[in-house]
């Protein structure tokens, strides 16, 4: 899904614009217990209620394409003959009224997550989208439709135990103490299937969602789709700060590194200049060619690919906003962090001095320095 698509999904979770009719779903205590199931009726709530519903549902689908929001990839056999996406599908195609397969899904995401003393509450709806045709000029066409994207998202919310404050009674005019109640919190991991690519169904896909981008929930992952979960963002960039490390060795220098934080976020600016809403993408083979540009060796150059290929997989694309902070540059090394904004990345330069490498920090230009002191060693690395 790109982000033009997500958006168009994101603006349904109003009550003017979902046929979301129902919310299903159960409450769970953190010893795995159901303590009540869910089949709530939105026609019978009052609006703030199903806003609130819709509201937390909608957060499933929160923030950014490659971080928080993940493909998950079926394999052909999986789509053609498996439990799990036989159950997808089930859940899906009845819009959620099959009342075995609602508890089949809810067992099999409380058997496998760990959400340590918190109770939760799992959320389920089902929507059917009437996808206006979009013309050549971009614009929607709601009259001229030609299909209906059925699909259904799952939201997992921490449930916060009540707080005892004191509220002023204005009967007797005296102050008592008053719990506030358990209070539902936004979804901390959640999914839509199918996903959204192209304005149409793709059976294939699962967007999942994450709120700690660094913490992808694989257990569940797992239970639920059978899936080699992907690498969260953090796993992203720590194996492409080991591959340069690993194998350029001591052609891994500030100049190399911060040429290629550069050339890597003016391509990140770039896309976002053009507004294009196709996440951006880098292959290997065109980061191989930012290392070339950086001066690197073309036999290190090959060796970082090859790395790149065992680590991430064959024909494996990086989301360069996982592999650099592009809004800001840092030098780290075991004495000290450095952070200057990435366009003044060029203020900081090392020198040999006495045979010790260091770092020379201009007095007064925005440069914030963390720790005890300011020599490097050889392996200094860069965000």
């Amino acid at each position: 899904m790109n982000q033009k698509e997500l958006n168009e999904i994101r603006r349904r979770f109003r009550l003017d614009k979902s046929s979301i009719s129902r919310i299903f779903g159960c409450y769970v205590n953190s010893n795995r217990e159901v303590i009540s199931w869910i089949d709530a009726s939105l026609g019978l709530m009052s609006q703030e209620e199903s806003e609130m519903y819709l509201t937390l549902l909608k957060k499933s689908l929160s923030g950014a394409l490659g971080k928080n929001l993940v493909d998950i990839v079926f394999s052909t056999r999986q789509v053609a003959d498996s439990d799990e996406h036989r159950l997808l599908q089930t859940l899906r195609m009845t819009a959620l009224q099959d009342p075995n397969a609602r508890e089949a899904l809810c067992r099999r995401i409380i058997d496998s997550i760990d959400m340590g003393e918190s109770n939760y509450l799992i959320l389920l709806a089902a929507d059917a989208y009437d996808v206006p045709y979009r013309g050549r000029d971009g614009e929607m066409q709601a009259d001229a439709s030609d299909q209906v994207f059925k699909y259904f998202v799952c939201s997992i919310c921490p449930v916060k135990a009540p707080d005892l404050e004191l509220r002023y009674d204005m009967e007797s005019h005296e102050f008592h103490s008053s719990s506030t109640g358990y209070v539902a919190s936004p979804p901390e991991l959640g999914f839509m299937f199918p996903a959204f690519d192209d304005r149409a169904a793709n059976i294939y896909n699962a967007l999942f969602y994450s709120r700690n981008a660094a913490e992808l929930h694989r257990e569940v992952i797992d239970a639920v789709f059978r899936v080699e979960p992907p690498m969260s963002a953090a796993e992203q960039k720590n194996v492409f700060d080991s591959a340069l490390a690993d194998t350029l060795e001591k052609d891994c220098s500030y100049d190399v590194v911060q040429s290629v934080h550069e050339q890597i976020r003016a391509r990140i600016d770039e896309h976002t200049e053009s507004k294009s809403p196709e996440p951006l993408d880098l292959t290997i083979g065109e980061v191989g060619g930012i290392l070339s540009n950086s001066g690197v060796s073309t036999e290190k150059v090959e060796a970082f690919k090859k790395e790149c290929e065992k680590q991430y997989g064959d024909g494996a694309v990086l989301n360069p906003k996982n592999i650099i902070e592009s809004k800001k540059y840092e030098v780290t090394t075991p004495e000290v962090k450095i952070t200057v904004a990435p366009e003044n990345s060029y203020l900081l330069e090392t020198r040999v001095i006495d045979g010790r490498k260091y770092i020379l920090i201009p007095a007064d230009e925005g440069v914030e320095v963390n720790g005890i002191g300011v020599t490097i060693p050889n392996e200094a690395s860069a965000d």
